[in-house]
């Protein structure tokens, strides 16, 4: 059985298909392997930040982006958060914004 991805809200999903091209046609490229695969790609695709917290890391001709993403029982990836990278440190803000839409996700969805 294959892994289904969903997002934590339209918004989210919107966001990351909105994405620069190349950064979006990337995101599809990684998505539909870890809709295959599992969501751990690995590096340079996939990074754990621990606790359930992970971040896809695309990589294009506009730039940088990330997506975090944590997993549910039943083969669920949920796309979390995504921004577009402007220094080589991910801000402190974007990784509390998906660890706060995380924990709302495991509680709802135990």
């Amino acid at each position: 059985m294959d892994y289904a991805i969903i997002y934590y809200s339209e918004a989210v999903q919107e966001a990351i298909l909105s994405l620069p091209d190349t950064l979006a046609a990337r995101y599809i490229v990684l998505t539909r392997r870890m809709v295959a695969l599992g969501p751990n790609l690995g590096d340079p695709h996939t990074k754990a930040f621990g606790e359930g917290l992970f971040e896809l890391r695309l990589k294009g001709a506009e730039g940088i982006a990330r997506v975090f993403f944590c997993t549910l029982v039943g083969k669920r990836i949920v796309m979390l958060h995504s921004f577009v990278k402007k220094s080589a440190r991910t801000p402190v803000r974007e990784r509390e914004l998906a660890e706060t839409r995380m924990k709302e996700i495991k509680h709802a969805h135990p």
